[in-house]
């Protein structure tokens, strides 16, 4: 990355400034410019409005932008609707209009956090818009039309302006930053499954395995905004698809492997040809020049020490050959993947073998989505009931202000921390915003004084807007620093209105605060539980052979799942019984779960009675779980099952299902019971 680097003194650190952010901050300024001039010209009545907006929906990468500004201009005009329908019908009946004020917030909100995609902009927006025109103005609701029209047009002049000049200007594509993300999820891929290979593991391996399921699902999520970013883009969108299904893939199989792995080190099972291709794969996965060529060279090694060792009938050799064909799985994956970065902004398609026919699922709990949507509804009637109690004067502002947060961070589990970061943000602001009101802005004169002023400030919150460890901190900046300054067709310094906007903004942050401790932070932990618990249902569901067998989406959701527990179990005490729960062995048993059902058709009566009950004995596991909400061990029954199951394969004719079904049995032998002593497969029944 190029920075100028600027030097005040020698004893003194330089200052580097980055082009690129420098650049998106000149640009978000130059379209607030452009705003702030046809809103003065229309003299439309509250052109610090616009100027927020603008700010508001800026986005670095113009990639990610676009989409956004399309989905907030739908909920625009479907927030300005709902307002038109609802205030002039329900003007007498205040409490009900809150009500439904609030009930179409929550709903909206329900949806946002329900979908986890850009198009959850239009319902965020939609609650938002809505909220913001409604509340000001229910003390005169006659010119509640006028009054929404003169919203809409501010919000889109300011969305069309900046996206004019980013479109023009073109502060960077998003291809290029996905690429660099792409490699450091291969990274990543790379060190865990050296570390999970190895005979020493690290007390990181679980945080390294962990991030990757997370970088799975960021990858699924940075394809949505491709199809808007650049001619090239439906291309790179389909190579990033495949790279997130053949990463998504490199969990399992690393994973499953590993754990075969250790299983022979304990009982001495490694032998020499078999250490000796460790080392080789830990030094490919651990060298930054390693070829792909070389890692397909491993594959073929793995693929024929494995059918060597599936000669051997014994449980040694039935985990050496499961360890052999899950590595040689997982690198395929990972040359997979390696090619399909490289290529990343190039046209052409990827091969269809590396795209499953269908798309990554993400998974999505409704219940999840109902408490947000609840805790916004409740939040906001909360507002209004103190604000009409009060009767305050500025309480139609708090209520807007404490609405505009609410529906900012309702996708979190506990919001409390960032709106804290959002009110010392706002407080640190306010004096910056006095300077300029009644010092700077008094000796103003004309449009181009007033730009010329205002672009030390604006530039600087642009830039840290830019930066993604400090963007949080940019829109409670931009907030109170353009609110505060009431920019009008005229100027006024006044001081009580002044210190009347600062309250409303405080005491909407402070309530938002207050609110959310009250409902949202002990959630983190159920939401949390919560995901665990669809995981064990949706496992039971996958068992049961009275059920539909559905397996393409089910590793998608699976790690998608994992992804989102990662981040919550993190603050999770080391005693809490989160931790027992290993989120990776269901992902690896469910997995295997699926070639034993497949098998059933394939397989003598006899063989499909055995895979019938080790797949029944599963349910019922799963639905304890599920049921408890916590971990269970499995019992001895299942461990027998799956034993009379491996050796009922054993006695047939070697072919793909029961080749594939055996090492699933494996699999879920090892997983289930890690301590068990190893089975005598030729003297059972």
């Amino acid at each position: 990355m190029v920075t100028l680097s600027l030097r005040k003194h020698p004893r003194f650190p330089s200052l580097d400034i980055d082009p690129q952010k420098l650049l998106f901050s000149l640009s978000s300024f130059i379209a607030a410019a452009m705003t702030l001039a046809i809103a003065f010209c229309a003299s439309m009545p509250r052109p610090w409005w616009a100027l927020l907006t603008v700010y508001v929906t800026a986005q670095p990468m113009a990639g990610a932008f676009r989409p956004k500004v399309l989905y907030r201009l739908g909920g625009i005009a479907t927030g300005a609707a709902v307002t038109i329908v609802l205030v002039p019908n329900l003007q007498n009946s205040p409490e009900l209009l809150v009500l439904c004020l609030a009930a179409w917030t929550g709903f909206c909100i329900y949806l946002a956090v329900l979908d986890r995609t850009p198009r959850a902009f239009l319902f965020q927006m939609a609650a938002f818009s809505s909220a913001v025109i409604s509340f000001p103005y229910l003390d005169d609701p006659g010119n509640i039309f006028d009054t929404t029209i003169a919203r809409v047009q501010e919000m889109t002049v300011a969305i069309l302006c900046v996206t004019v000049v980013h479109a023009v200007l073109q502060p960077w594509s998003a291809t290029p930053g996905i690429r660099a993300r792409a490699y450091s999820f291969l990274g990543h891929a790379r060190r865990w499954s050296a570390e999970a290979l190895s005979n020493q593991h690290t007390r990181l391996e679980d945080e390294h395995r962990r991030g990757l399921a997370a970088d799975v699902t960021e990858l699924g999520m940075i394809a949505i905004h491709l199809p808007f970013d650049q001619r090239w883009a439906p291309a790179t969108r389909r190579r990033v698809m495949a790279l997130q299904q053949q990463l998504a893939n490199v969990l399992p199989l690393a994973s499953a492997a590993a754990n075969r792995l250790d299983l022979l080190r304990s009982d001495g099972g490694i032998s020499p040809a078999l250490a000796s291709l460790l080392d080789d794969i830990s030094d490919w996965l651990g060298r930054s020049d390693s070829r792909v060529e070389e890692g397909i060279s491993l594959v073929r090694r793995c693929s024929r020490m494995a059918e060597e060792a599936e000669t051997d009938q014994t449980w040694t050799g039935l985990l050496t050959a499961t360890a052999c064909i899950r590595m040689a799985e997982f690198l395929t994956a990972l040359t997979a993947s390696r090619r399909l970065a490289d290529r990343i902004g190039m046209p052409g398609r990827p091969s269809a073998r590396l795209l499953s026919a269908t798309p990554f699922a993400l998974a999505r709990d409704h219940g999840v989505a109902a408490l947000a949507g609840l805790a916004t509804g409740v939040a906001i009637m909360i507002y209004c009931a103190v604000w009409i109690l009060l009767a305050w004067p500025n309480g139609s502002a708090t209520a807007a202000f404490a609405a505009l947060i609410t529906c900012s961070f309702a996708a979190q589990d506990d919001p409390a921390p960032v709106i804290g970061r959002y009110l010392v943000a706002t407080l640190k602001t306010f004096p910056l915003a006095a300077l300029y009101l009644f010092v700077v802005l008094p000796r103003v004169d004309g449009y181009e004084m007033l730009m010329i002023t205002l672009a030390p400030a604006l530039l600087w919150m642009g830039y840290v807007q830019a930066d993604p460890k400090r963007s949080p901190q940019a829109l409670p900046m931009f907030s109170c620093f353009i609110v505060a300054m009431g920019f009008l067709a005229r100027f006024q310094a006044d001081f009580a209105l002044f210190i009347n906007t600062g309250l409303a903004q405080v005491g909407g942050i402070v309530t938002t605060l207050a609110v959310t401790k009250m409902f949202r932070s002990a959630s983190v932990l159920w939401t949390a539980r919560r995901i665990l618990r669809a995981n064990w249902a949706e496992l039971a569901q996958l068992a049961d052979i009275r059920r539909p067998f559905m397996p393409d989406r089910w590793t998608a959701a699976a790690v998608d799942r994992l992804g989102q527990v990662a981040a919550r179990m993190a603050i999770a005490g080391p005693g809490t019984d989160l931790h027992a729960a290993d989120g990776l062995a269901d992902l690896r048993i469910g997995r295997n779960i699926i070639p034993v059902r497949r098998a059933l058709a394939h397989v003598p009566h006899d063989t499909r009675h055995r895979l019938g009950a080790v797949l029944s004995n599963l349910t019922d596991l799963y639905l304890s779980q599920w049921r408890r909400g916590r971990a269970v061990e499995a019992s001895d029954a299942l461990r027998l099952q799956i034993d009379r199951a491996m050796a009922g394969l054993l006695a047939l004719p070697v072919d793909e299902f029961r080749q594939t079904a055996l090492r699933a049995l494996v699999g879920m032998r090892c997983n289930l019971f890690p301590l068990a002593t190893s089975p005598d497969l030729g003297e059972l029944p």
